[in-house]
């Protein structure tokens, strides 16, 4: 039986899990993004059975061993190799069929083959727009900040006011830097907006709990910083953010829980805030976590937990 690992293997999170699947006894089939001339992959459907293989330089793997998918892949489009390709090169056409056949597999192997995945693509697609994710947020008992999408600047004023206070974020799946609306400095910008919609949110104070959902299990880091944005506390506040584990309460642990699971999200980053007032806000729930820094600063056996889970089948 065999853990497949589709990703970077010198990505930190990769490598983590990677190093996790050794020390566990697995071997895994890496499949690596950037080597798709090294690389095939004949998978079909038919009857309702999911059959074919993977094969990787000299291995070839029966897609029926496989018992765990760790799914952390980039774009064809992206690729060093194929950054100025056209689409329709050989080489383009051939990374983008493999993609595609192995984005297939991956939705279809948990039910196919009983295989365990962390996580679909489709899966991971709710956190592509933050107000829509919200929603489900909201659906699993967790407060979300009070927020607004607007191209009005007179909306986006009012907001701040009424708010005491507003930061501004990318309303999509794409990493942005978290900062503070400054209605002074920030008056011509404001203006801006007309032609781009932008995310505001209330300024939500308090402490910063970063939650990783393994299954059942969860892993929790507090974190120790001012910055607005604690993974960029160098930039903006001059030092580093600390890192601690931090026992959840068992209510919400089982609320972090039971949000991945109707995420559909095995493998989750749950965005908490202990706010001052009270609240337990959930910022976001991440469908790939970038865990690597949380396992190393707060010493949370993150790739343990998910090398167990994904061999757990076998």
């Amino acid at each position: 039986m065999s853990v497949m690992v589709w990703g970077v293997p010198t990505e930190s999170p990769v490598a983590l899990l990677l190093e996790a699947l050794s020390r566990n006894g697995a071997d895994p089939v890496v499949v690596h993004p950037r080597q798709f001339l090294e690389q095939s992959v004949d998978i079909g459907l038919s009857g309702g059975e999911l059959r074919g293989s993977i094969r990787v330089q000299d291995r070839t793997t029966d897609v029926g061993d496989i018992v765990g998918v760790y799914v952390r892949p980039i774009e064809p489009e992206l690729v060093p190799e194929l950054k100025d390709v056209a689409a329709d090169d050989p080489a383009m056409q051939r990374a983008r069929a493999q993609f595609d056949a192995l984005m297939a597999f991956t939705e279809a192997a948990p039910d196919a083959l009983g295989c365990r995945v962390a996580s679909r693509l489709s899966a991971m697609a709710s956190n592509m727009s933050k107000p829509y994710q919200a929603q489900l947020v909201q659906k699993g008992g967790f407060d979300t900040p009070e927020t607004v999408v607007t191209d009005d600047p007179d909306e986006a004023r009012a907001f701040v006011r009424a708010h005491r206070g507003a930061i501004y974020k990318s309303v999509s799946g794409v990493r942005s830097i978290v900062s503070i609306v400054d209605l002074d400095r920030d008056a011509e910008r404001l203006e801006l907006i007309r032609w781009c919609p932008v995310q505001f949110q209330e300024n939500v104070r308090g402490r910063d709990v970063r939650v990783h959902v393994v299954g059942d299990e969860v892993y929790a880091a507090i974190v120790d910083s001012s910055a607005t944005d604690y993974r960029y506390a160098r930039a903006q506040v001059g030092e580093d953010a600390t890192l601690a584990p931090y026992a959840l309460p068992d209510e919400v642990a089982e609320r972090c829980v039971v949000l991945a699971r109707d995420l559909d999200l095995p493998f989750a980053g749950v965005d908490l805030k202990l706010a001052d007032d009270g609240r337990i806000v959930c910022f976001e729930v991440n469908p790939s976590p970038g865990y690597s820094w949380y396992e190393t600063a707060a010493g949370l056996p993150i790739s343990d937990a998910l090398a167990r889970w994904l061999m757990r089948a076998a």
